[in-house]
């Protein structure tokens, strides 16, 4: 019965961190996707104004 314990113990444990290290990833390549999306926008904001686009 205590090496059932110390498997369910080791295998939460296991799973714990790989939940935390999955979440953090996720969190650094959505910053990132979001800075790219962001500069984009700000490339064609800047574009448009340089080249004399009409704003109606």
């Amino acid at each position: 019965m205590k090496t059932v314990l110390l498997f369910k113990e080791l295998y939460l444990e296991a799973f714990r961190d790989f939940g935390n290290f999955v979440i953090r990833n996720y969190f650094k390549a959505f910053t990132w996707f979001s800075f790219a999306l962001f500069f984009i926008v700000l490339y064609a904001f800047i574009f448009r104004l340089f080249t004399g686009f009409v704003w109606d």
